[in-house]
């Protein structure tokens, strides 16, 4: 879970076929790279059905499986990714396997003998008119591969579709071109192959990205896209296969680099500059992908509780005519605590004073509404954390403004959490002179703001749907609009963090579904607190994605998903029972993995 795993650099699918212009304009052939690509590509495929063979020894099917001849059906489309796939098909062929092609989007004169026969002779003469993907096809079927139209399958009376039994299904019907939801033939190929998947209990592998994922956000339409379980990335890793539905579609990434992205290719003719241009954007990726927490040195013993900061939790209100919202502030304080504070203090309502201190005996409370007192506790503390249940109220916008600029004055590190988040938005929108001080504010001091859709909808003033449909636009939007360093929550949670070299995006790549329950989000503040308050950590252990990290590693020992941790993990309580209250032990465990010595 938490070794020396390096960071994979994220890219847009503009980026990747920017990359590969850049590459082609050196004069290297985009046949041969197609051709490089299917082939490893073959290779990788037949290792994900040997380990998957591996891994089922147990299973009865296993003795017919291994005397039987391994059996491919290779889904195309029309375009390069399509291409990729009948190359696959050959390869797979000539190393013994019995393959299958379905075409989709085809027509009957695609296949006739004098269509293939021009383009064999297109292809001799060196036609520039003839496709990549035409070359392949050619390929394929002059070696005699067996293939099918999709549209005659679904067209037979016998049944919806005939089942092709199969080892392992490959998806060549869409690349990272496509940015929207597949439509009639292609929409029904695509149900019809995860039905199949289903049923025969196969491999499914998707050629660069699985059809009907957009590249560049992560986004599937109407839920129409193939569920992968492995995903051959050609070239770059996508951002898009990280972040919102990509998690849920891509499966295991294999990366076939194919080409040295990295580092620009050199101009080597006056007609490249500009393909050479885009070869050098095309090299800073859109986001970096975490894979691991930094490391944290152990702590010198000639040290007190102030040697680790003082946090401020300011939430819990007690709205007239409501129980209020005083569990917030508490789970907040709880993982403060847990990742390290020397010491805190909560300005919540003083109904909740007694529930604070039976569950945190440590922590010192003082009334919310007592705003001299907060302010002089504001003076003394390393960071405030404000939002969580403060409540949505005119009195509590008052609070939000008061203790914000009290914080200001005295040049505290700021994290916005919640209520503290919708009336930053209604400030915004009455173009409130603290939404403008704490965006200056911001260049030289920490403020973290952690929303989810939702909140940031309301703080750009945008539908749902909107800030769904571009994550990392939205997530930049924010910074822009508000500054400071911002985590937009989800799946494949998005990290913004402003410094002296600009703008950096992380994705981070840990936590899981049961994380989708109230109180995550306090949890997460808290988190970001407790980091912040220790100003002996490095400043890299002190940022906003390890504290994402960690929060999303404590999820993930929780459910013993990807966690690293042995079976017997003692913390472990599953998906569907996790709870925010849980995670104050597992972030304590995950803050001891990270430590070194």
């Amino acid at each position: 879970m938490l070794t020396n795993t390096k960071p994979i650099a994220l890219y847009s699918g503009e980026q990747i076929y920017a990359m590969e212009q850049a590459w082609f304009a050196q004069g290297y052939d985009s046949f041969g790279l197609m051709q490089q690509a299917a082939w490893q590509m073959a290779q990788q495929i037949e290792q994900c059905y040997e380990a998957d063979n591996t891994s089922n020894t147990n299973n009865t099917c296993v003795y017919h499986r291994a005397t039987r001849s391994r059996q491919a059906s290779i889904w195309v489309g029309r375009g390069n990714n399509g291409g990729d796939g009948w190359l696959i098909a050959y390869y797979l062929q000539q190393a013994g396997w019995q393959v299958e092609v379905v075409t989709v989007g085809f027509d009957v004169n695609d296949f006739d003998t004098r269509t293939q026969s021009a383009i064999s002779n297109k292809k001799d003469h060196n036609n520039d008119h003839i496709t990549d993907a035409d070359k392949a096809r050619q390929i394929a079927i002059s070696a005699n591969c067996h293939y099918q139209r999709f549209e005659e399958i679904v067209d037979q009376d016998s049944a919806k579709e005939k089942v092709l039994p199969a080892d392992v299904y490959v998806d060549a019907l869409f690349g990272i071109g496509l940015d929207r939801a597949p439509e009639g033939i292609y929409k029904e190929a695509i149900s019809a192959f995860n039905r199949t998947i289903q049923q025969q209990k196969s491999i499914a592998v998707a050629v660069d990205i699985p059809s009907g994922l957009v590249a560049s956000t992560g986004a599937v339409f109407d839920r129409i896209a193939v569920q992968a379980d492995v995903t051959l990335c050609l070239i770059a890793r996508k951002f898009g296969l990280h972040t919102k539905d990509g998690t849920d579609y891509s499966g295991h990434i294999i990366d076939i680099p194919l080409i040295p992205y990295q580092v620009a290719p050199e101009q080597s003719a006056d007609n490249h500059k500009t393909s050479d241009k885009n070869a050098e954007h095309a090299s800073e990726p859109v986001a970096t992908l975490l894979l691991a927490a930094h490391s944290m040195k152990p702590r010198r013993q000639n040290s007190y509780k102030g040697s680790y900061g003082h946090a401020l939790i300011i939430g819990g209100n007690r709205i007239d005519g409501s129980q209020g919202m005083g569990g917030a502030a508490i789970l907040s304080a709880s993982s403060t605590m847990a990742t390290g504070s020397g010491k805190m203090t909560v300005a919540c309502h003083e109904a909740f004073h007694v529930a604070l201190l039976t569950s945190l005996p440590d922590a010192m409370t003082i009334n919310l509404h007592d705003t001299d007192g907060v302010k002089a506790l504001i003076k003394q503390a390393s960071v405030i954390a404000i939002g969580m249940g403060l409540g949505r109220d005119e009195k509590a916008k008052m609070l939000f403004i008061d203790y914000i600029q009290a914080a200001i004055a005295h040049e505290k590190s700021i994290v916005i959490d919640a209520d503290g988040l919708y009336h930053l938005a209604s400030l915004q929108a009455n173009n409130h002179q603290l939404v403008t001080a704490l965006r200056e504010y911001s260049m030289s001091h920490q403020v973290c703001l952690t929303p989810h859709s939702g909140e940031v909808a309301r703080l750009l003033d945008q539908s749902i749907g909107e800030v769904e449909s571009n994550r990392l636009q939205t997530i930049k939007k924010c910074a822009t609009l508000y500054g400071g360093d911002w985590v937009l929550k989800g799946a494949g949670s998005l990290v913004l963090e402003q410094g002296l070299g600009g703008q950096q995006v992380y994705v981070c790549s840990v936590g899981n579904a049961g994380m989708a329950t109230a109180g995550m989000g306090d949890v997460l503040s808290g988190v970001i607190t407790g980091l912040l308050a220790q100003q002996d950590l490095a400043a890299a252990s002190q940022s906003l994605h390890q504290a994402v990290l960690i929060h999303g590693f404590a999820g993930d020992v929780l459910v013993n998903q990807n966690s690293g941790c042995h079976s017997e993990n003692r913390l472990m309580i599953g998906q569907r029972g996790l709870q925010a209250q849980d995670m104050p032990a597992a972030i304590r465990y995950v803050m001891q993995l990270v430590m070194v010595d």
